[in-house]
């Protein structure tokens, strides 16, 4: 009779396009979300305007209550000892940083052998390309974790750090942005998906490891990432809204055929994604390149002026120390001293 450690070693494979961890994934995704839920992932049926957080009402009522509780919260905290929650901190950016981590994993498995099979236009054009069933899951599960993303904010708010409108616009308009996306049916949305999934495992493990004292030279290249992420973003979803939009009304101009997707979710993506790469390249030169002298790299780590970020390290004795970058370039929190601050893709 074999052993667990037996089987595993069985399924182990070198890695190949159709398979490219070397194990699937899937079946271990599915063994655990079937025991929670009762039933296989595969089998999870989006239905616009039915299944829980797919109306405007549920979003817009939940990206409402969040703005009314950071802000009511702020006003709350005003002549309140700010909290020491280091502990918290730490748990919560190591969840984030293992479901961001799992669901670009599991993104990457589908994608891999569609775009090497079929080439990237069917990947994000086709249906059958990029809104299989197996997506579909990933793109909700993904959704729903932009509002456990809020909770960034919260400790902001707990912690009295300041809120930023590039901070406090940005969490709010993600959790739109993949509403709509997922509303609109759009094929190339694991695009911006996996990019952003991407960003957020570096991002949110840098975090973690501030948090734990841990100081990194690396934080402004973060800033740089989310920024190549966004001109890439724009042009997948500028390229597919111009392949749509040509071909179902001017067929005359050139284009390389249908591209699924409704027309709103264009217009949304086009419009959100715009306005961060705006506001991340204006925080980029307002943060590193202020005055032409601000120390980069491992000069920039070893610089007891460096506050670029929140201290998440000092949280725990509730001092300031010389690592005090842990948040701000994703959250654009500012700390006491008028510094710009970065947010989270």
């Amino acid at each position: 009779m074999s052993s667990g450690p037996a089987d595993f070693l069985q399924t182990l494979q070198l890695p190949s396009i159709e398979r490219p961890f070397g194990i699937q994934l899937w079946p271990i995704f599915d063994k655990a979300f079937t025991a929670v839920m009762g039933y296989h992932p595969q089998d999870f049926d989006f239905q616009p305007r039915v299944t829980p957080m797919s109306t405007m009402k549920e979003s817009g009522f939940a990206i409402l209550i969040y703005y009314i509780i950071i802000f009511g919260g702020r006003e709350l905290m005003r002549n309140r000892p700010a909290y020491k929650l280091n502990g918290l901190f730490m748990i919560h950016n190591f969840y984030l940083t293992a479901i961001s981590g799992a669901l670009l994993a599991l993104f990457l498995e589908q994608l891999i052998p569609t775009v090497y099979n079929h080439g990237i236009f069917y990947a994000i054009c086709d249906v059958k390309g990029g809104w299989t069933s197996p997506l579909v899951m990933l793109y909700y599960l993904n959704y729903l974790t932009k509002y456990l993303e809020l909770l960034d904010t919260v400790f902001l708010v707990l912690k009295k750090k300041p809120l930023t409108f590039l901070h406090c616009y940005h969490h709010g308009a993600t959790a739109l942005l993949c509403y709509t996306q997922l509303i609109g049916l759009t094929s190339v949305s694991w695009v911006p998906i996996t990019l952003n999934l991407t960003v957020h495992v570096v991002m949110y493990w840098y975090y973690f490891q501030s948090a734990r004292g841990i100081r990194i030279w690396w934080k402004e290249w973060i800033t740089r990432l989310q920024i190549i992420q966004f001109v890439i973003d724009l042009g997948f979803v500028y390229f597919a809204s111009y392949t749509y939009f040509a071909s179902t009304y001017f067929p005359w101009m050139p284009n390389n055929g249908k591209c699924a997707g409704e027309e709103f979710a264009a217009f949304a993506g086009i419009g959100i994604l715009s306005s961060y790469l705006l506001l991340f390249i204006s925080f980029y030169f307002a943060t590193y390149k202020k005055d032409g002298k601000r120390p980069t790299g491992r000069k920039a780590a070893r610089s007891l002026k460096d506050a670029q970020l929140p201290d998440v390290a000092a949280l725990t004795n509730g001092k300031i120390n010389p690592g005090r970058s842990a948040q701000a370039t994703a959250t654009g929190a500012t700390p006491s001293r008028p510094v710009t601050r970065s947010r989270k893709a």
